[in-house]
């Protein structure tokens, strides 16, 4: 296993400038990459130069884009997940780790957070609470024992995997006999008229705001929307999860089903 480093033993991102912006020359995200963003042979590499690039109004963006949703979001995912003083939790595409302190908060025995993108793990590792431990790692690959850990979450990060099968497989394996995964991810609302009015906000106002906030040039909030509407919905999901192994799934809508967090089992 690679070795876990705590954010207070200064490891190699803690010397990032974590305010410094990545400098794009060109787009990652141009119209003819947006027309199929699953489909890309290298969306791993862009989607790790995206995050690269937005760290630093991640959470920002995320906070007035969402009205402070996306906080409500993950406190709702961590109380489904029904965590318990000694859950072992790992947090995939941690990010700049949010979905990682609500977990703290909840109280496990181990928080671990991982990230793939350099500069959103080096914001991770400087905030918050100093008992979870940060690794660099890609979700398609992680570097974790069969059955190390409880539970296994993930926000708004498997729509962004390479190959979203590998990952739900990693999930899996990763996950000792009776864990749980955790999986908050966006959907689309249910009632017609209601889902109208959010594509018109989701496609056109979110872009357009999120990358004046951000100064973004990778196209990051354009590819938001697209990646979203053409990911499996609610009962694609379900169906990978079984696939993947998981001997049970059940999924709840928040927000009249503008996010799902969906909630499988491995068997015992």
């Amino acid at each position: 296993m690679r070795a876990l480093v705590d954010a207070r033993d200064r490891p190699f991102w803690a010397r990032i400038p974590l305010m410094a912006r990545l400098v794009v020359d060109k787009p990652v995200w141009d119209r003819s990459r947006l027309a199929d963003p699953h489909g890309q042979a290298d969306k791993a590499d862009r989607v790790r130069t995206m995050f690269d690039a937005i760290a630093p109004t991640y959470e920002r963006v995320n906070r007035v884009t969402s009205a402070g949703r996306d906080a409500y979001w993950r406190r709702k995912a961590v109380a489904m997940a029904d965590i318990r003083p000694a859950d072992r939790v790992l947090d995939v595409a941690c990010g700049t780790g949010d979905f990682a302190r609500a977990f703290a908060e909840a109280g496990p025995s181990v928080v671990i957070g991982s990230d793939f993108a350099e500069r959103m793990l080096a914001l991770a590792a400087s905030r918050g609470n100093k008992t979870i431990k940060w690794c660099r790692a890609d979700g398609l690959a992680l570097p974790f024992d069969d059955g190390a850990f409880t539970v296994v979450s993930c926000a708004f990060g498997v729509r962004n995997f390479q190959d979203l099968d590998v990952g739900l497989r990693e999930f899996h394996r990763v996950l000792q006999p009776g864990g749980r995964a955790v999986i908050l991810e966006f959907s689309m609302p249910r009632l017609r008229v209601l889902r109208a009015l959010y594509l018109i906000y989701f496609r056109r106002v979110l872009p357009w705001l999120a990358t004046r906030i951000s100064r973004d040039r990778t196209g990051a909030y354009r590819y938001l929307p697209k990646s979203v509407s053409s990911f499996v919905d609610t009962s694609g999901m379900s169906a990978a999860l079984k696939d993947a192994g998981f001997a049970s799934v059940e999924h709840r809508g928040l927000t009249a089903g503008i996010a799902t967090v969906h909630i499988a089992r491995k068997a015992t």
